[in-house]
């Protein structure tokens, strides 16, 4: 399951995985805990629609069903359950989390991290989507709480020593990317270690 809704207060706390994908026009924290994965949070200002996803490749065959833990179907319906919600799409902010070194991938100019950071940015870019924050790449995880009322993002890194929830997410991460043909993980070399 790649999503989890409850209430706390006012405000509706949704919970979302690999593959998730929420937006909502009820004002809502959506959460999630990243390591190479990328969450992008898109916004609306003036209608207050907001929505994240959370995906770990940029591209696949996605005939498994699962096919929004690929970033160009995480983000297309991404945009598209914003706008179901009231959001006008030209109007959409963006903000770009993940994308860390976290899981023993070596580092190279091509490997999972790097390709979702690129992939993000540049899929903003052609669809003219302003990015108005973003905290990728480095070695830590992070949590994120995305509000999607106010727009505002609390980031908080995963201290090493936190292990509960780093196994938790790095579980979560390899178990996704071992469920994947090889040529997705990899496009030319073997540059990733499972484990």
């Amino acid at each position: 399951m790649n999503t989890r809704t409850s209430q706390v207060g006012d405000r509706l706390r949704h919970s979302i995985h690999i593959g998730g994908v929420y937006a909502s026009r009820q004002p809502t924290a959506i959460h999630t805990v990243l390591g190479s994965c990328i969450s992008v949070c898109l916004r609306d200002p003036i209608t207050c629609v907001g929505g994240m996803n959370h995906f770990m490749l940029p591209q696949g065959h996605g005939d498994d069903g699962d096919s929004t833990r690929y970033g160009i179907n995480a983000m297309e319906l991404l945009i598209n359950e914003c706008m179901k919600a009231g959001a006008e799409r030209s109007r959409l902010e963006a903000k770009v989390f993940g994308g860390g070194h976290v899981l023993q991938i070596q580092e190279t100019a091509d490997n999972v991290p790097k390709r979702n950071i690129q992939f993000a940015c540049q899929f903003l870019q052609t669809e003219r989507i302003h990015v108005v924050g973003r905290d990728v790449g480095g070695y830590d995880a992070r949590k994120i709480l995305f509000l999607t009322d106010s727009g505002k993002t609390l980031l908080k890194r995963l201290p090493r020593e936190d292990t509960t929830t780093l196994q938790a997410m790095r579980q979560r991460e390899l178990s996704a990317l071992r469920s994947l043909p090889k040529r997705e993980i990899m496009p030319e070399d073997d540059n990733i270690t499972l484990f």
